[in-house]
């Protein structure tokens, strides 16, 4: 399993945002019909025309401690009355693959009946999932679960998320941000840049560079012909990290533009993502390697000794695998890192990555010489990787932290949390100092400069760190804002007055307010696990110009997409956005996410609206905005228009 951790981490962004349209590519199509039989009674039909060759499992079996047929809703005021009814021919036989118990299929046509209750207000629209299994006398397969949404009879009627007179594009004053660009790709590649360097000094990579340059040197005809070889092979590291990332651009324009926001805020997904840390934590630690199968590694090597361009390119793939048990945990963690941000951020990242890793062969194939102040190889590789195993250590507790802010659990507040980053960097500092020993890691026999330089950075983080279990003004960390759960999730009672706190997903209440005291609404599109949303709470909202502002002038409502609290039933339903795809509104972070996309054009948070009370855009929207002055400024810019136009915004 932990050798599969790297085509898993590839796969799941795909996994995760593709069982939206699962049924799409489902062995079985169906129909799903309602008829209401009674007060909050309906008989529901789902009908099938089969799929040639396979056989349909009926539904009320129980197979190897498996239900045959599986009706989920996502509300729990809604009950199956009874079994399912079945009409067309079935078919029974003792099957080998369950020791020769009966069991009941359909070869071709099905339409299986049943009755469902309402408790309470009936949807308009009803939601639910069938799973069913499917096979032949060799296999039992699963089918990809049917999501399904059909209309109710005396159903009630959500309010439309899209708001009639709001158009975002054609304010009436135009400060704010044109759009939703991303200005931190710089700060990406030279993080992608960085991550590669590192790479670089790990035991993997490190020893191959005199090796391969070496080889390059000697093989070629002419000093010119070695230096073009070593040059096209570190350009195919970069190529090859590069392609890494292809996936993502064809999931986000194939599948959901919001799929980069799912990666970030599902909470699922989070965990997982905490799990794979943790191992590949462990790995560096040297309990085990990750790697790709090696069946890979050798029939890249094999095709290695072709000639010209394929030879070097299957050269450069060869490093790329054999070493994954290093660079991939790397990798990783700046994919994750900056996930939610596109598919563009994900491929600048690479390619830094892949630049850092693939231009030192080609440097020193064209200065032979100085390989010879290359350090040797030895015990400083293995503390790279370990100390690298304790920063994957840091960033799995940031993981299951998004996921516990997201469900309010409330297992790891803020000076847990906190407390666990120092534990960690504690670890570092003694790893380093030789009070602590890994497996495979040397003794500590000298202190030179560089290790005595990395022991009082890591020990300085860590005392940086310590008042931030306090419950006081030191406490608020700037320079990690962000990353820690925010001040109001903690252990102590924060004071309501030292921190504002906007209306909470109430987007109604918050118009109805503005429209009493006559103020202008500001709309903030937030998310629990957001990390430049808490910066911003952290670093701009205490500013005392921006907290007057925010207080006194607005009514601030912060609307949470990734919030998992259902809807009342009744305000749950399908529903069919702008761009002609379908999304189902079950959680109130559904709506929002919905609300954001179709009034405001953006899938990303923070995104800042500046609104009149009866819904008029009186600015452009804004942006993550680390400046205060220029947060001021739309602020004011906002607050003027509205005065202008006498709260009216027209």
């Amino acid at each position: 399993m932990l050798r599969r951790l790297p085509l898993l981490f590839l796969s799941l962004t795909l996994f995760i945002t593709g069982i939206g349209r699962a049924q799409d590519s489902a062995q079985y199509k169906w129909e799903v019909s309602a008829r209401k039989t009674g007060e909050g009674q309906y008989e529901l039909r789902f009908r099938t025309a089969g799929s040639s060759g396979w056989q349909l499992y009926a539904p009320d079996q129980e197979l190897g401690g498996i239900r045959s047929v599986d009706l989920v809703f996502p509300d729990s005021a809604i009950q199956v009355i009874g079994p399912f009814k079945v009409i067309g021919p079935v078919k029974n036989f003792p099957s080998p693959i369950f020791d020769g118990q009966m069991v009941r299929v359909f070869e071709g046509e099905a339409e299986w009946i049943t009755t469902i209750k309402i408790n309470g207000t009936v949807p308009a629209t009803l939601q639910g999932t069938l799973s069913t299994f499917y096979g032949d006398k060799e296999g039992f397969n699963p089918d990809l679960p049917l999501a399904f949404a059909v209309a109710l009879e005396g159903g009630v009627e959500t309010a439309a998320i899209k708001v009639a007179g709001l158009d975002i594009h054609n304010p009436v004053t135009r400060c704010g941000d044109e759009g939703t660009k991303d200005k931190s790709l710089l700060a990406i590649f030279l993080l992608g840049l960085l991550g590669g360097l590192i790479a670089l000094v790990t035991p993997c990579v490190f020893p191959m560079i005199p090796v391969t340059v070496t080889f390059f040197t000697k093989k070629s005809t002419d000093r010119k012909k070695g230096v073009t070889n070593a040059v096209l092979y570190g350009f195919f590291i970069l190529l090859i990290y590069v392609l890494i990332t292809l996936p993502f651009h064809i999931a986000g324009k194939a599948i959901s533009p919001e799929i980069f926001n799912n990666i970030s805020t599902n909470v699922w997904l989070n965990l997982l993502f905490f799990a794979i840390f943790v191992a590949f934590a462990l790995s560096f630690f040297g309990l085990y390697e990750i790697g790709l199968p090696s069946s890979l590694a050798n029939r890249a090597d094999a095709k290695s000794g072709l000639g010209n361009l394929g030879g070097i390119f299957f050269m450069a793939t060869t490093l790329a695998i054999v070493s994954f048990s290093c660079t991939g945990p790397l990798l990783g963690t700046l994919l994750v890192g900056v996930a939610d941000q596109g598919a563009w951020p994900l491929t600048v990242g690479a390619a830094g990555f892949g630049i850092a890793l693939g231009l030192p062969f080609a440097l020193f194939a064209m200065f032979p010489n100085w390989l010879q102040s290359l350090p040797r190889s030895g015990g400083w590789m293995t503390d790279v990787k370990v100390v690298l195993g304790f920063l994957e250590l840091a960033l799995a507790v940031k993981f299951l932290s998004n996921a516990d802010l997201v469900k309010q659990w409330g297992l790891l507040k803020r000076e847990v949390f906190i407390g666990l980053w120092i534990l960690i960097g504690l670890l570092i500092v003694l790893y380093l100092a030789g009070k602590v020993r890994i497996a495979h890691s040397s003794p500590v026999k000298k202190f030179s400069l560089l290790r005595i330089g990395f022991i009082l950075l890591f020990a300085a983080i860590t005392v940086y760190l310590l008042p931030g279990l306090t419950n006081t003004k030191w406490a608020e960390l700037r320079l990690i804002s962000g990353f820690p759960p925010p001040r109001s999730y903690s252990l102590y009672k924060i004071e309501k007055k030292d921190l504002f706190e906007p209306i909470h997903n109430d987007y109604a209440g918050a118009l109805a307010k503005a429209k009493a005291e006559n103020k202008p609404v500001l709309i903030d599109f937030t998310g629990w696990a957001c990390v430049n949303c808490r910066r911003m709470e952290e670093k701009v909202w205490p500013d005392k110009t921006v907290d007057s502002l925010m207080r006194n002038e607005f009514v601030v409502v912060s609307l949470y997409v990734d919030e998992r609290k259902k809807l009342p039933l009744a305000e749950q339903t399908v529903e069919k956005l702008s761009n002609n795809t379908e999304k189902a509104i079950i959680t109130v972070g559904d709506k929002w996410s919905a609300f954001q996309i179709e009034n405001f054009g953006a899938t990303s948070q923070p995104q800042y609206a500046i609104i009149s009370p009866d819904e008029k855009a009186l600015t452009l929207t804004k942006y993550y905005t680390p400046d205060p002055a220029e947060f001021i400024k739309w602020l004011e810019c906002g607050l003027e228009t509205f005065r202008k136009t006498g709260g009216k915004g027209q």
